[in-house]
């Protein structure tokens, strides 16, 4: 499973800094505070809740996640994420099962698999309706308010293994792709190997550290049968390998 943003794409492209622009407007034009607090809010809400609906919702805000996704979303520079064909290679290349796994909403997530011309890539994207609307509507629990109702999302470990549940998979048999170490660490947790992308030193729970997502072949060239095991190198170096030794399988769930 992989992260979307920032992970499939560079930060460079500024998407994700246009999204904390749309959030700071969304909390001010709701709660009705100044750019200043709003922004000292949003990077709280960040770090208590892992989003800003998260922590609305917490504080007992009726919000509706469409209107708060289409608000964030709806504006943003899409046409800076470029197709990426060397990515889109290495993925076809994998054997193995390939799935999204994003905190953003459906719409989102699939302007930019477009945008990267990936859509084809994945078999299914597990995303904040799967998490959260999906889910209770599977639990038929008709006494909870969808405005109000928790939000899970990454990096909590109810979200990684409702994932997991999603994907149907063994977690020691998955491969999880993120740019976020606070979401690897939620997924270590979970007992799920990890790959921590964009960065050169691994972060507590990384696996494996991949600096450029288009390098992962020669990170990670066991996930193409290089080897019965993957490694067990442990260097803090953008070329690391796993801390410790994990099984092959023949069909783990990765990117």
């Amino acid at each position: 499973m992989t992260d979307l943003d920032d992970t499939l794409y560079p930060c460079s492209t500024g998407i994700a800094s246009a999204c904390r622009k749309n959030i700071d407007e969304f909390l001010s034009k709701r709660l009705g505070l100044s750019n200043d607090v709003v922004t000292r809010l949003r990077s709280q809400f960040y770090k208590t809740h892992g989003s800003s609906l998260a922590g609305l919702r917490a504080l007992g805000y009726e919000v509706d996640a469409d209107e708060y996704h289409s608000f964030v979303h709806g504006r943003l520079p899409y046409h800076f994420i470029k197709p990426n064909p060397v990515l889109r290679n290495i993925l076809l290349s994998m054997p193995q099962r390939k799935l999204i796994f994003t905190n953003s909403d459906t719409v989102h997530a699939t302007k930019v698999l477009k945008k990267l011309d990936l859509e084809d890539c994945f078999e299914a994207v597990i995303c904040f309706e799967s998490l959260n609307m999906d889910y209770l509507d599977q639990q038929q629990n008709q006494d909870c308010n969808p405005l109000t109702s928790p939000v899970i999302i990454k990096p909590s470990i109810e979200a990684m293994k409702r994932a997991i549940a999603i994907a149907n998979s063994d977690p020691q048999r998955t491969l999880f792709f993120d740019d976020n170490a606070r979401n690897i660490a939620g997924a270590k947790a979970a007992g799920i190997n990890t790959v921590l992308v964009g960065r050169c030193e691994r972060s507590e729970g990384a696996d494996y550290v991949v600096e450029d997502i288009n390098n992962v072949k020669q990170v990670i060239h066991e996930i193409w049968g290089g080897a019965e095991k993957y490694g067990a190198k442990d260097k803090d170096s953008c070329s690391s390998g796993m801390v410790k030794s994990m099984e092959a399988s023949p069909s783990p769930v990765v990117a």
